[in-house]
């Protein structure tokens, strides 16, 4: 469904009463979403994003300067990009029109840009075209954008919370500004919520909010604006503000839990909780309990702790706790890793459960990590001999003459491409660092291990 602003007729052409009806009227402004009414009514109100609203900022500039424009604007459901094309338009007292792409097609995109067109035309008066999910138009449906874009018809400006460079076709990329938003920090959500309690267009003073149903709400909105506000509103309605009978209302954890129907998890991102629920994570998938794992998982999940954070861990858990055991491991974690990334919560959930699934399950062995600090512990100790010559580089004039090369046997003209010859410095000649379990996988490369030994080294290695 398109939106214009209803104050007035979209254009020109359109006289007072022709204006085809909305199929719903718009709410009396009392009555809109609480997230609605404290939508900012210029760049300065905005809060978050200072990497894209600082002075000297492309997004500054072009309002400054009330230049036509063409952005896209990627990032984070709750971030403002919806709100930010509304304070482009509002500031340079654009004319406004949004479509969703969700609802809104070809047709009605083509009647939008005609209109603003002619509008342009007769009046000089430039319009904002909002498409928001613009991810959601198909190739054919973007492409309708592209004469706009280019001639200027319109300052067009997409919303997308999808990578825009696999979801928006080249050529309108191309012509558009690339304005990546990030989730809000907690104290930018802080000052969400306390504009929302405070200010006439919120709950104006009406409702109290306790230190622990802030942090609570915070932790729950995950960033999100939007959520904040719409958790906000609940809340309040369920601790009875507005009732005229009522006093000032507040909203504590037990209010905020039953507005939300989601329990307060006691978990402290700086503090103890932290380092006790990652540790627990961590080994319970190393003691195979993958239904404890899962646990962990989601407590961190739900009190709001960085996705990334997890990855990470589940990153170095692969190769310290898994290893060759199962090489596979670390494919599965880099690439939930990847997927927090690309994805995003809540749906990287799915990747992040598959891969503690898959670690918690998978055969373990600490070979890797025993046989790497091993060998830093002997390079530590200066066990760090010299490279053996019929190793070193020979590509370089005058090498032979000092024997660099001499006597190297390349392992490809041997059968297996493995041919007896040192490799190790002398000071560590006979060290074993890696030491391979007989779990899963790694039983194979044990046996691998040992017949590539005996034949690198001979009956030295016999010891």
């Amino acid at each position: 469904m398109s939106r214009v602003d209803p104050a007035q007729p979209d254009s020109l052409f359109d006289a007072p009463g022709e204006r085809p009806a909305d199929p719903a009227p718009a709410l009396p402004a009392e009555r809109q979403p609480l997230a609605v009414r404290m939508r900012p009514r210029g760049l300065d109100e905005v809060i978050g994003q200072e990497h894209l609203l600082g002075p000297g900022t492309p997004i500054r500039q072009l309002v400054d300067r009330d230049a036509p424009m063409s952005l896209v604007l990627w990032g984070p459901p709750g971030t403002g990009k919806t709100t930010l094309a509304y304070v482009v338009a509002g500031v340079t007292r654009r004319r406004f029109v949004e479509i969703s792409a969700v609802s809104d097609g070809v047709k009605k995109v083509r009647a939008e840009i005609e209109t603003a067109r002619r509008e342009l035309g007769m009046t000089g008066r430039q319009t904002v075209l909002f498409v928001d999910e613009v991810h959601r138009f198909n190739k054919a449906q973007q492409d309708a954008l592209l004469p706009a874009v280019e001639n200027r018809w319109v300052s067009f400006i997409g919303a997308t919370t999808e990578n825009p460079f696999f979801s928006v076709i080249s050529p309108l990329l191309s012509r558009s500004l690339l304005l990546t938003l990030q989730p809000l920090s907690e104290q930018d959500l802080r000052r969400v919520i306390e504009r929302a309690l405070t200010d006439a267009r919120g709950l104006g003073g009406a409702v109290a909010l306790t230190d622990e149903a802030a942090d609570h709400l915070v932790r729950l909105a995950g960033g999100d604006a939007r959520r904040a506000l719409t958790y906000l509103e609940a809340a309040a309605l369920v601790a009875g503000a507005g009732r005229a009978d009522a006093a000032k209302a507040t909203i504590d954890v037990a209010v905020l839990e039953k507005a939300v129907d989601r329990a307060a998890v006691r978990y402290d991102r700086d503090g103890d909780q932290h380092y006790d629920v990652i540790s627990a994570f961590i080994k319970s998938i190393r003691g195979s309990d993958v239904d404890a794992a899962l646990h962990y998982l989601a407590r961190m999940l739900e009190a709001g702790e960085d996705p990334r954070f997890i990855a990470r861990r589940l990153i170095v858990h692969a190769s310290e706790d898994v290893g060759m055991a199962d090489p596979t491991a670390l494919q599965t974690a880099v690439a939930a890793a990847h997927a927090v990334e690309f994805v995003g919560l809540p749906e990287a959930r799915i990747n992040l459960a598959q891969a503690v699934i898959h670690l918690a399950l998978a055969p373990k062995s600490n070979a890797v990590i025993t046989a790497i600090d091993q060998a830093i512990g002997d390079v530590r100790k200066g066990l760090a001999g010299p490279v053996p010559p019929h190793l070193r580089d020979a590509h370089y004039k005058g090498a032979a003459r000092i024997g660099h090369g001499e006597g190297y046997k390349y392992a490809h003209d041997f059968p297996g491409g493995v041919v007896r010859q040192q490799y190790a410095p002398d000071t560590v000649r006979d060290r074993r660092y890696y030491r391979p379990t007989r779990h899963g996988a790694e039983a194979r490369f044990s046996e691998v291990l040992e017949r590539i030994r005996a034949v690198l080294r001979g009956p030295r290695d016999g010891r």
